[in-house]
């Protein structure tokens, strides 16, 4: 498994609020992306705290044994982590008045040679490239979507529209929260990519079909959708994390 996480600032916010993250935990590929919300220190402040908290909750209670033969204990444990981060981040913006209403979008990936558990709150996405197709993996948890979803706007109308960036649900704004769960599979040269908005809101998703689904290494990749997100205008701050399953697989299936 290859790996690689690039964030850049952008061209107009003072402050990186994103947070990326990707290593091995006990056998399985971990990556994560969170992009803050609350200003100049909250934001983050609370992308930072929600991988932290998720990556010593998983690092605790995961392992690739686990997750090859119990899928219902993996997404268990995963919830338990994110409601963990959750509490952690709403108890201290509840307990100091300047970081209040502070909050983050959270999708972590877990990733075993043919298995994907996927965990995503708000609008930060994640796609996987199979076979010369990029598929998003994760819905949006934003207004725009919802307008969308009802049919109350177009797609054309949703890229520009003027609350675009209105989340329904975050990590530690509220008490409770939920996350969407995926779980599926993936093969030798599928590419997993996750983002922040600072890519998927300014940069078309063909264009980065091509450049993920490019010849060239991992790294450039990532290099060159941070700049086409630089080069769109760099509105927001953009952060990419991209998974490479370059590992034969060995079995098939997964038991629950």
């Amino acid at each position: 498994m290859k790996m690689v996480n690039r964030s850049d600032v952008g061209k107009i916010r003072m402050v990186n609020e994103d947070r990326a993250w990707s290593q091995v935990i006990n056998g399985l590929t971990v990556g994560i992306v969170a992009d803050g919300m609350g200003g100049h220190k909250g934001g983050d402040m609370a992308s930072e705290m929600a991988i932290d908290q998720i990556k010593q909750h998983l690092n605790r209670h995961l392992s690739a044994a686990l997750f090859e033969t119990n899928l219902e204990q993996c997404e268990v444990i995963v919830k338990e982590a994110i409601q963990q981060a959750n509490e952690y981040i709403y108890q201290y913006a509840t307990s100091h008045p300047a970081f209040e209403g502070m909050g983050t979008t959270l999708v972590t990936v877990i990733a075993s040679h043919d298995k994907l558990l996927i965990a995503h709150i708000g609008d930060s996405r994640a796609y996987k490239f199979a076979h010369g197709e990029m598929d998003q993996l994760t819905e949006d948890h934003s207004l725009v979507n919802e307008l969308l979803r009802n049919g109350q706007i177009t797609s054309e109308e949703a890229a520009d529209h003027p609350r675009k960036n209105i989340l329904m649900r975050a990590l530690g704004t509220d008490p409770e929260v939920e996350a969407d769960l995926y779980c599926g599979a993936w093969q030798q040269n599928d590419i997993l990519l996750i983002c922040s908005d600072g890519l998927s809101g300014l940069v078309q998703e063909k264009e980065i079909k091509n450049i993920v689904g490019s010849e060239h290494h991992l790294d450039w990749k990532a290099e060159k959708l941070i700049q086409l997100a630089l080069d769109a205008g760099g509105e927001d701050n953009v952060t990419v994390v991209l998974l490479f399953n370059e590992i034969e697989p060995e079995q098939e299936g997964w038991t629950d």
